[in-house]
């Protein structure tokens, strides 16, 4: 109710914006949410069904699909800002979401759309045509162009309807409508990987596929029906910030042969704006001679901007590029994490050959397992957040309880665990497929009860929600004001960037693995394969990744009190949890 009551005040200006424009974005992105996380549970399945992909070849191109969202959604968030705006980039986002969904619906509909089954008495697979395989790749890049559009400007583009400087409450306000906006996108994904799969599981894909393209036309309608209510904020018309960083590093490049002072700051160039003078920091001097002022009248307009912003650049724009640099390090660390997060596919085939039941009347569907993992997420974030905060910050000092790097840390943790008994559990689920005499039959049921995968999953959750809050949160301490928005989309082209050596490391293991006329430890069937030696390599190379997460915190001893920020920026605001990625 106090929520509620907060979010009335926005009501001042009816005209535009306002609470009554929340049923129609929220209900755009829960849709979207429903229809898009749906259609991926089980598209493993799909394409290995009916396109005759094998197991590691369909992993390759989800991961592939993955990393394309994921990279699009700094591409999306980037061109909503400084051409587009963010209400036509969630409108074309969400038609091509649609689009997308339509074309996959009718390579479910059309049987010249996908390819033949295989011959059960002569053992031959055709294998797609070039045209089925368009069709299909057709199909997920018009989907992750929509979600490249709609996921990283949707929650902002609500935020723009609610933002009110002149009332004191708007702070607040803004606070209860993310609350809110994200445990709607926790329902949808909830409903997404049970609601959805069970439809798929029990009417088919004509009709799986079908319900969520009925889904997205709906979040399509309602978003445009809205349209007369919305605050239309219009692109940013200032320098992208983007851009500035590429400008940095050029013009220092081209100066490469400037001469560096130590001493004297009055050559540096400075925004005409910039009200705080600061010396240019020592780290990567290098750069600094971006900022150099050679000839006044040469370098400078006669309003004092730069003539050439590619020869010269503010001292806030060469900072922002070394911030970005000290960041790299770190960043690089995740990619292992969700590596190990995004081999789901595998999982789903284990799964689907076991007892998935919890009582006797009571089955949960393959695809519907990553519900456990969500589950996990959401408790362990409310019992960090009420419990342990108010605990640990009495002993360490931190606000938040644990420093940013220290839950970093314990979320690699979580995953190399998550996937050791990943691998402990397969090795034991194939050897009782090979006992009862399964080893030929990749889709018989095996007398053991799939909730032995409820741990890993659980474990996972856990590892995503320490790592993913943790790293937010550490790069936002790094970074300068100006660059706060940076620090959510390094997380996202970081799982772009994972789905991405994800695909590669499928492909090479099961090209390695399969030389020689050998089974591929990532074959089709999975009872004579071996996928519980993949998850082992994993494991390892998590192990690996974590020693150099420790060597990299080194260089990062002075960010791990939580202190290392500008104090001016520092008490101006915490960590905003609107950068979060949308997990």
């Amino acid at each position: 109710m106090e929520s509620e009551r907060e979010l009335l005040f926005v009501e001042e200006h009816p005209r535009k914006g306002g609470l009554r424009t929340m049923p129609f974005i929220i209900v755009n992105e829960s849709f979207e949410r429903v229809a898009s996380f749906g259609l991926q549970s089980k598209m493993i399945i799909y394409v290995m069904t009916y396109y005759n992909m094998s197991a590691a070849t369909g992993t390759s191109i989800l991961g592939l699909w993955g990393a394309l969202s994921n990279g699009l959604a700094l591409f999306g968030a980037i061109t909503a800002d400084f051409y587009l705006g963010r209400y036509r980039a969630v409108a074309y986002g969400s038609i091509s979401t649609l689009i997308g969904m339509i074309i996959l619906w009718l390579t479910a509909m059309i049987p010249q759309l996908k390819s033949l089954s295989c011959s059960e008495i002569h053992h031959v697979c055709n294998g797609p045509t070039t045209l089925q395989l368009a069709v299909l790749f057709s199909s997920l890049g018009f989907m992750s162009i929509g979600a490249g559009f709609v996921r990283p400007c949707s929650i902002i583009f609500g935020a723009d309807q609610l933002e009110d400087k002149k009332n004191p409450e708007n702070g607040r306000i803004l606070e209860s409508y993310f609350n809110w906006y994200y445990a709607s996108s926790g329902v949808s994904t909830i409903l997404a990987v049970t609601l959805i799969v069970y439809i798929q599981d029990l009417y088919g894909w004509k009709v799986g596929f079908g319900v969520p393209a009925i889904l997205m036309f709906l979040s399509v309608l309602m978003f445009q029906i809205g349209s007369p209510l919305y605050n239309k904020v219009k692109a940013k018309t200032t320098e992208n910030l983007v851009i500035g960083l590429f400008q940095a590093a050029v013009a220092a490049f081209r100066k490469r042969n400037t001469r560096l002072s130590s001493t004297n700051y009055d050559e540096l160039y400075r925004w005409p704006l910039e009200s705080e003078v600061l010396p240019p920091s020592k780290d990567f001097r290098c750069l600094n001679r971006a900022c150099i002022i050679e000839d006044p009248r040469k370098d400078l307009n006669p309003d004092g901007s730069a003539s050439n912003p590619w020869n010269l650049c503010s001292v806030e724009q060469v900072e922002s590029l070394k911030a970005l640099i000290k960041a790299l390090p770190m960043w690089s660390t995740c990619f292992m994490i969700f590596v190990d997060m995004n081999i789901f596919s595998f999982s789903l085939l284990q799964t689907k050959t076991m007892d998935r039941h919890i009582f006797p009347h009571l089955q949960v569907p393959a695809a519907s397992f990553s519900v456990f993992m969500i589950t996990a997420l959401t408790i362990w974030i409310a019992f960090y957040d009420r419990v342990l905060i108010p605990l640990l910050s009495k002993y360490t000092g931190q606000p938040r309880g644990l420093s940013p790097v220290t839950r970093m840390g314990i979320g690699l943790i979580a995953s190399s665990m998550s996937i050791a008994l990943s691998a402990i559990t397969e090795s034991i689920r194939r050897q009782r497929a090979i006992e009862e005499g399964h080893e030929d039959d990749p889709n018989a049921l095996v007398n053991m009860s799939a909730m032995w995968f409820v741990p890993q999953y659980a474990l996972l959750g856990i590892a995503e929600a320490t790592h993913g809050v943790g790293q937010v949160e550490f790069f936002y301490a790094l970074f300068p004001k100006s660059m706060s928005s940076i620090a959510s989309s390094m997380y996202t082209v970081g799982t772009a960037v994972s789905s991405l050596i994800g695909s590669i490391l499928v492909s090479s293991v099961d090209w390695l693995t399969s030389t020689g006329g050998k089974t591929s430890w990532l074959s089709s069937n999975i009872n004579q394969g071996h996928i519980d030696y993949f998850f082992w390599l994993l494991s390892f190379f998590s192990f690996l990744n974590f020693l150099y997460f420790l060597l990299v915190c080194r260089f990062y001893e002075s960010l791990n009190d939580g202190r290392s920020r500008s104090s001016h920026v520092a008490k101006e605001k915490e960590c905003d949890y609107r950068l979060l990625h949308e997990s």
